[in-house]
């Protein structure tokens, strides 16, 4: 199961990366062709997005390294601080956006809005790429609960929310002759995209801090070990969260009159039924003998 959340990582990671290289190349086709200044600057923000996109792809190759004797839990922190870099960036990105947006409808000066059919072509083929590897990450992130593909998935919203904006503004311009209507649009993306950004960044900061699963997580593991056949009771549930994996440590409470072999595999029987309702811990199960009432 994990090596299957890895592989949807990391396919999110390579989607991430082709379709940035996709948007480079169609925009500086529609820059030869447009000479626009906004398509050059959705391109320097697509050339921005392949930087980010390959970094990620890096974090989540280096979190699949198995763990070795400098990191016994294993890699998976580097999906943190790379989320959290990313935050940082989303944040610094809307806030620019924010701020030319404002600028722009207290300027005295009414911005004019123009499109030429070939790099609104452009931007239509754009807007499709990026849905799609949007779509696709939200779907691996929902499964792997990988906080880089969730980040870099805001990323890629923060170029389709404008985009799709911007055609929308071009249209709503040429019909009703209101200009003002693309830095309306680009206020409402800046303030949604750096509310995901921080909430994003909050949760790698969370888990860079060792803080413990979500408790829904921390409450169906208890009732799974309560329910154990053969477990009198459990104590010491500890977990906690690094990348997309969550850590857990319990220690669960036998009859000591038990075999060795009976006690392990009741253990083992535990750690199978953790990990088949939670696939993203690594579960250790500690054995201790139970008081006698």
């Amino acid at each position: 199961m994990a090596q299957n959340q890895t592989s949807l990582n990391l396919s999110a990671g390579i989607a991430s990366v082709a379709v940035a290289l996709a948007l480079v190349a169609l925009k500086l086709w529609a820059l030869g062709t447009t000479a626009s200044l906004a398509v050059a600057a959705s391109l320097a923000d697509s050339a921005l997005d392949l930087m980010m996109s390959a970094g990620g792809l890096a974090a989540i190759v280096y979190a699949a390294r198995p763990a070795d004797e400098d990191h016994a839990f294993g890699h998976t922190s580097v999906e943190d601080l790379a989320a959290l870099a990313q935050s940082v960036f989303i944040v610094i990105s809307g806030a620019v956006i924010g701020w030319s947006a404002v600028a722009r409808l207290l300027s005295d000066t009414p911005s004019r809005l123009a499109g030429e059919g070939g790099g609104i072509a452009a931007m239509a083929v754009s807007i499709v790429l990026t849905l799609a590897l949007v779509l696709w990450q939200r779907r691996v992130a929902r499964a792997t609960g990988s906080k880089v593909v969730a980040a870099d998935s805001l990323h890629y919203l923060s170029d389709l929310l404008p985009s799709i904006g911007a055609i929308a503004s071009l249209w709503v311009s040429h019909r009703f002759g209101i200009g003002q209507v693309d830095s309306v649009v680009a206020l409402a993306a800046a303030v949604m995209l750096v509310l995901g950004a921080l909430r994003i960044g909050k949760g790698a900061w969370d888990a860079l801090m060792d803080r413990s699963a979500d408790p829904a997580v921390i409450e169906g593991i208890g009732a799974i070990a309560r329910a154990y056949p053969g477990v009198r009771g459990f104590h010491d549930l500890k977990t906690r969260t690094a990348g997309s994996r969550v850590f857990v440590n319990i220690h669960i409470e036998l009859d000591g009159g038990q075999t060795l072999r009976e006690a392990h595999a009741i253990g083992a029987g535990l750690r199978r039924r953790i990990l088949a309702a939670y696939p993203q811990c690594d579960v250790i199960v500690h054995k201790d003998v139970a008081r006698e009432n």
